[in-house]
């Protein structure tokens, strides 16, 4: 059986667009809005650019479709950041942004915001824990986490050009 074809596609300003193509060539997407809600987007068959059904889910209806179907991915392990009210995201650095070739400490992002950038991913490679005087780059992709406000905050500083 082979495998589905999955593709992400970030959405400016609204978070990023997942399409799946199941072996049956179904065609569904969910739209992941950055304040936590999703749309879930079934497409007709004999036309898959036509959308048949769409549902806004809240972020507790999203968490419940998530526990539903993926209910082995608990583990007393694992931090679940929505149950802190954090919240983890990725954030890419445009290259026309005011930051592209400044250092992190500049953006004083954590100060600012109480978010923090744990992670950047740069082509291939993914930068753990940066530190203030890493140089960030147009194309970096951030990973933030925050509670929301903090995100939408930490996207606005992010996204000056």
């Amino acid at each position: 059986m082979p495998a589905p074809r999955m593709s992400a596609t970030p959405l400016p300003g609204i978070g990023v667009k997942y399409d799946l193509t199941t072996r049956e060539h179904q065609h569904l997407s969910v739209i992941a809005h950055r304040d936590g809600a999703r749309t879930v987007n079934v497409y007709r068959s004999d036309d898959p650019d036509a959308c048949a059904q769409s549902l806004r889910l809240t972020v507790a209806e999203s968490a419940a479709m998530i526990d539903a179907l993926m209910p082995a991915h608990h583990s007393p392990n694992l931090l679940h950041t929505t149950d802190l009210g954090l919240v983890a995201e990725r954030i890419e650095l445009s290259t026309t942004s005011h930051w592209n070739g400044r250092v992190l400490g500049e953006t004083r992002m954590r100060t600012d915001t109480g978010a923090s950038i744990v992670a950047v991913l740069r082509r291939a490679e993914a930068i753990p824990s940066p530190a203030p005087d890493f140089r960030l780059a147009g194309g970096d992709t951030l990973i933030v986490i925050g509670t929301r406000e903090g995100i939408e905050a930490a996207a606005e500083i992010l996204g000056r050009e």
